[in-house]
């Protein structure tokens, strides 16, 4: 597969600014129960020897998280104080990854996922400067870890598989990307990706 097509941040800039796609949520109505909480992640871009590249993180397994244990991109709850989603993205970043709000220079946004404990969550795409020191939240990230777009855009690295939410609920279609450092990118997190390489005319989403 070769390198990403991406000349430089303005580029994808421009090409985040032009896509539309409605919000993406694949539960049945009545899978979640109650009004979606807002929240936003930050999709962390930066380019390392001539190739784009995307930030993620592994959470931590506290007990009674759903999401604990996964492979995630840094984000979270959106707080009262939080005037956009980005500044919710920018401030997650820093608390759990270290990565100071200042050095994330916002590239555009995607629409709002789901997620199956109920969250609208807005992904935030965000150049960021790179070599650069993370300082890890000891209580909500065990590592992070970087994958090329070009890896990620070759669909020999990724499958479907079909799970289900529970007893008398349909079954759902997931997406599962192929392990790479060990990591597996799946779900929620796995549509983000698929989403922003579609918004970058780098695949198709399905």
């Amino acid at each position: 597969m070769p390198a990403c097509p991406l000349r430089n941040e303005e580029d994808i800039r421009r090409r985040l600014a032009a896509f539309h796609r409605p919000p993406v949520d694949p539960y049945p109505r009545a899978a979640l129960a109650g009004q979606p909480r807002p929240a936003a992640v930050l999709i962390p871009l930066f380019r390392q020897a001539g190739e784009w590249h995307t930030l993620f993180i592994h959470r931590t397994a506290p007990p009674h998280d759903p999401h604990g244990g996964q492979v995630a991109f840094p984000g979270g709850q959106q707080e009262p104080a939080d005037p956009s989603p980005a500044a919710t993205a920018r401030r997650e970043a820093e608390e759990e990854i270290g990565l100071p709000p200042q050095a994330v220079r916002v590239l555009g946004m995607l629409p709002p996922h789901r997620t199956v404990s109920n969250f609208w969550i807005t992904p935030v795409v965000g150049g960021i400067p790179w070599p650069l020191t993370l300082h890890l939240s000891e209580n909500e990230v065990v590592r992070a870890f970087a994958v090329p777009l070009a890896w990620l855009r070759d669909p020999a690295h990724r499958t479907h598989r079909t799970r289900s939410l529970g007893p008398g609920m349909p079954m759902i279609r997931s997406i599962f990307f192929q392990p790479y450092e060990g990591e597996i990118i799946w779900g929620a997190t796995a549509r983000m990706v698929l989403t922003l390489l579609e918004a970058l005319g780098l695949a198709t989403y399905g």
